[in-house]
């Protein structure tokens, strides 16, 4: 039976962080990249086995994974990365992690629920901050009104960005604004809806953003109208709908590749200090056809130790399971309250 379990991109801001609190914890992670220099460097410091691939080639992929249980996948953007590295862990029996907060990496994992049951392999993207807190909170706001038809989240949050994050936000710019309306996950304007939220430290205006849980929280909860919220000044949030004319301009390749390389002269992500000083509050809420509304509430570390210890939390979860393959959600695979076992984390208050 397989016991090994692997991260790539662990050389990556998260991947780093992941490595080494699990080397900190007693774990053996195999620490895997393509960029060999990078992956090495990090295996001595923690004293970890590397290997070295590029999910680009599809063979040698598979051969790497052959004696890995559980795949960590942490090289974004995951818009790019998840089909072949999901391609692979289906071809070598290995169950597959991510950290993404896509809406698109999300509904592509799904719809390969069917085949990934057939091969009995899990496919769980979305194991860190995107998006165990915000669904764990939308599956428990669905136990306490089953016959919600209306399901809003949203957080505040001053976790601050690394690079991956930054990059993965610059190339969703193009895409505009998302939420799910009768079932359908449907395209909006930037800065589509504005509302006044209490998130858990005092009312802010908020707009909606295209948040994974647009996809997630649907197969969590079977809730067909779908909105997350991030607090924004009024300012800025005219400003988004006076941009949202302009969005394609952001897809286009100069635009892009500009952005991306001020980026990596500029985004390194937030330190250990500054990742202590900031915790995140999350909310949630939802209503049924008669009126009747539930909130919920939780406070958080911040975003990436949530990352760092969700998604040690599935790996070690998964080197265990015993249960059947398929696509699964974090609160549908480790439970509607796991975020609670979470350093840093209270427990879900639901009014």
């Amino acid at each position: 039976m397989k016991n090994h379990w692997m991260i790539y991109g662990a050389n990556g801001y998260t991947g780093r962080l992941l490595a080494t609190e699990a080397q900190r914890q007693g774990l053996r992670p195999i620490l895997a990249g393509r960029n060999p220099a990078a992956v090495h460097a990090l295996g001595s410091a923690l004293g970890l086995e590397c290997r070295i691939f590029d999910i680009e080639q599809p063979q040698r992929t598979a051969e790497a994974l052959a004696d890995v249980a559980v795949v960590m996948h942490c090289a974004g953007p995951f818009a790019v990365t998840s089909a072949p590295m999901i391609d692979a862990c289906l071809a070598s029996a290995t169950h597959y992690l991510d950290i993404t907060g896509e809406i698109g990496v999300f509904e592509a994992a799904h719809a390969r629920h069917d085949l990934a049951r057939e091969c009995g392999v899990v496919v769980c993207p979305g194991v860190g901050f995107d998006v165990i807190p915000s669904d764990c909170l939308a599956a428990c706001l669905h136990q306490a009104l089953p016959d919600a038809t209306h399901l809003a989240l949203g957080f505040d949050t001053g976790s601050g960005l690394s690079p991956g994050t930054a990059k993965t936000s610059v190339q969703g710019l193009g895409l505009g604004g998302k939420v799910r309306r009768a079932g359908v996950i449907t395209d909006v304007p930037l800065g589509y809806k504005r509302r006044t939220i209490n998130f858990g430290r005092g009312e802010k205006t908020a707009v909606t953003i295209p948040w994974g849980d647009v996809s997630t929280a649907y197969h969590s909860t079977g809730i067909g109208n779908i909105e997350v919220y991030l607090p924004t000044p009024p300012a800025a949030a005219f400003a988004m709908r006076l941009l949202d004319p302009l969005r394609p301009l952001f897809g286009l390749s100069a635009v892009q590749g500009g952005l991306m390389r001020l980026i990596e002269r500029r985004v390194q992500g937030p330190d250990q200090a500054t990742r202590q000083r900031q915790h995140t509050w999350l909310w949630g809420e939802v209503r049924n056809a008669e009126g009747v509304v539930k909130v919920a509430r939780l406070e958080t570390a911040n975003g990436y130790d949530v990352t760092v210890h969700g998604g040690l939390l599935a790996v070690q979860h998964l080197l265990n399971y015993r249960g059947p393959g398929g696509y699964f959600t974090p609160s549908r695979l480790l439970g509607e309250r796991c975020v609670e076992q979470l350093p840093g984390s209270g427990r879900i208050l639901i009014s």
